[in-house]
């Protein structure tokens, strides 16, 4: 006879849950007796959820935040483990006499758009099912850079719009900006619906990081000046030697580079504004806005090719899918994975954070793109497109001219060649290594 569950132990707190459209009561509801479609459209926001039926579990979590498990074994029966963090699950396990039991590749992620279903029925346990509940059309749209720069914007409007409903708006808003096209559209957007709702603009801050003479920080200047809204600008100045890459590692529990790099930065900017502001909690960004118009160079990835990017839905938001080889149980895939190089550092100092282009209806506008049709196989116009949709969008819907600079990623803006190659004199293994290190520690 199969054993009976010993425990489900939820590490999660409730209060963390950014739920809209659903109450928490709701939500697990359609977890267990909806069809997944049926979740996806009832359920919004900030997420990471865990249901329960009897030998059965549910879980699920927006893209945006992490959601990990272990399966443990007592005497009783199997024990489920739930829990953002590798270390959390590490040390209850530590804390309940399980310690031989850990191991951190032992832990498994909760991949993005998917209802995770695990069968809690005893030794040998059975793999999760996993039940896709976000599937948007692919390409529905005409290529006119018009009509889809409209349709773009509109839906980060609408996201945005919806957002500030469902908080307080006593309290601050902080844009983690660079004066990018990203963070650029996500302050103009804020600006607007502020000014839109009859709130005051001063609600607004622009937080840039300039580590030494860092090319953001003129950008960021020079983007506000261009738009009129240089009073929004607060930059915060960090020393060289703040950026600590493997403590990057130990917070966001992972050892891609380009990930680990983004933390480290994202970390340093996060340590200034809390020293600055002890108080605040709002901060927004517009990461995840690179995977939904596909905005990365093809040349720093062997393995990727335009076709491929183009042809493949979600592709940079999740990997090549749960079916695949190359998924990975321990940390799922593309920004599914990464999405702990911005989430992490704002736990560990205590903010609230939000990206509008994590949510469903903006990637769905994004998904809608003909990338095929529009790009002809050329990488220099899919690298070229997206700052074509938001300046466009933006003039057709707010009436302004949207300054569009060459890209960079965060790690690189923020600080300058020469700090960038000092302190991030490391290569994957390293990471590989020190994370390793932590957790045998």
């Amino acid at each position: 006879m199969h054993k009976p569950i010993a425990e489900v132990i939820n590490l999660v707190p409730e209060h963390s849950q950014q739920l809209r459209g659903a109450s928490l009561e709701q939500a697990r509801a359609h977890m267990l007796h909806s069809d997944s479609s049926a979740f996806g459209e009832a359920v919004a926001g900030s997420y990471a959820l865990i249901a329960r039926d009897g030998e059965r579990v549910v879980l699920a979590r927006s893209l945006d935040r992490p959601l990990r498990y272990f399966l443990a074994k007592a005497v009783d029966g199997p024990m489920l483990l739930v829990a953002e963090r590798i270390a959390q699950i590490r040390d209850w396990l530590f804390a309940n006499g399980m310690r031989a039991q850990f191991h951190p590749t032992y832990t498994r992620m909760v991949p993005a758009f998917h209802l995770t279903e695990i069968a809690l029925v005893g030794c040998p346990d059975p793999n999760p099912i996993y039940r896709r509940f976000y599937s948007p059309p692919r390409g529905g749209l005409p290529a006119d850079v018009e009509v889809l720069g409209r349709h773009y914007v509109a839906a980060l409007l609408d996201e945005i719009n919806d957002w500030l409903d469902s908080v307080d708006d006593r309290q601050p808003l902080g844009v983690l900006f660079s004066g990018g096209i990203d963070s650029g559209a996500v302050l103009l957007a804020l600006h607007h619906l502020l000014l839109q709702r009859g709130q005051s603009p001063a609600r607004l801050k622009a937080f840039t990081l300039r580590v030494g003479d860092a090319a953001d920080a003129d950008q960021a200047a020079e983007f506000l000046r261009r738009t009129g809204l240089q009073m929004l600008l607060e930059t915060i100045e960090v020393d060289a030697d703040s950026l600590d890459p493997l403590r990057a590692v130990e917070l966001i529990e992972d050892y891609k580079p380009l990930d680990v790099e983004c933390a480290t930065v994202m970390n340093a900017l996060l340590t200034g504004i809390r020293e600055r502001y002890p108080d605040w909690q709002l901060l927004i960004d517009g990461d995840g806005g690179d995977e939904n118009l596909k905005d990365y160079p093809l040349e720093a990835d062997g393995e990727l090719t335009i076709r491929s990017v183009v042809n493949n839905s979600l592709l940079y938001q999740e990997g090549w899918g749960v079916d695949k080889i190359k998924h990975s149980l321990t940390y799922s895939g593309g920004y599914s994975r990464g999405c702990v190089r911005g989430y992490a550092p704002l736990q560990a100092h205590g903010f609230r954070g939000y990206s509008p282009f994590t949510a469903p209806r903006v990637m769905s506008a994004a998904e809608a793109i003909p990338f095929d049709a529009l790009t002809k196989g050329s990488t220099e116009r899919l690298y070229a497109l997206k700052g074509e949709l938001i300046a466009s969008g933006m003039r057709q819907l707010l009436g302004v001219e949207f300054p569009v600079f060459q890209k960079r990623r965060f790690q690189h803006g923020a600080t300058t060649e020469s700090v960038y190659t000092a302190r991030f004199d490391f290569d994957e293994l390293d990471y590989r290594t020190q994370l390793q290190r932590h957790f045998a520690a």
